[in-house]
């Protein structure tokens, strides 16, 4: 298995998430953004309201997983891209999930999310934000065989707690972002092979059967 330590390979592994995620849990529905990998120390993704890109006669909405943060483990950078396109999906249905200037997640997003294998619970300041993989995810990503990302531009130092809303200036071309606050632990597990180095995921349930 080939390790994803090079950018041009992150985005393109971003992109068949993406892809799959959206033929399997959103219908095909989702038109698809342009998915970048840029620095956003506030948050660990953002989509744009308005399709802030052009791609031949096409006009298509910014959908971005942090730099900072991208090699998280893989099931929080999946929720991550879950939680973003739970807001395309809404912004393509005229649906109004966030106030405050895109910071402030209400119950339409919470609803919309949860239908897509993550967990949304509720911040003080920032609504129905914080994201966390379900055991249901966790199965997906194993079935997929998606493994980590493991390069990122170095901003997720141990002990970082900064919350923020992403994006979120109040213009027609901001972003809803996930905010950067500590997910719960997760129930995964990594194993690799001594032999031939080949990596597998299991889940916490899967080990005791």
């Amino acid at each position: 298995m080939k390790r994803t330590v090079k950018t041009s390979r992150a985005a393109g592994y971003l992109e068949k998430m993406f892809r799959t995620i959206n033929n399997d849990s959103f219908g095909g529905l989702l038109e698809e953004p342009i998915i970048t990998i840029q620095s956003t120390p506030g948050a660990y993704g953002h989509v744009s309201v308005a399709k802030t890109w052009k791609r031949g006669e096409d006009h298509r909405h910014e959908l971005n997983i942090s730099a900072d943060w991208l090699d998280r483990p893989i099931e929080n950078v999946v929720a991550t891209m879950i939680h973003e396109m739970a807001h395309l999906m809404n912004i393509q249905n005229g649906i109004q999930d966030c106030s405050r200037g895109g910071s402030y997640h209400n119950r339409k997003f919470k609803e919309e999310a949860e239908k897509h294998m993550i967990q949304i619970d509720k911040h003080d300041k920032y609504g129905w934000t914080i994201t966390t993989p379900t055991e249901a995810l966790l199965d997906y990503i194993i079935l997929q065989g998606w493994d980590e990302i493991e390069i990122s531009r170095g901003f997720s130092f141990p002990g970082f707690t900064g919350v923020g809303g992403g994006k979120a200036t109040g213009n027609p071309t901001a972003g809803t972002g996930t905010a950067t606050v500590k997910p719960k632990g997760s129930n995964s597990r990594k194993h690799v092979c001594p032999i031939c180095g080949r990596i597998a995921r299991t889940t916490e349930e899967s080990i005791k059967s």
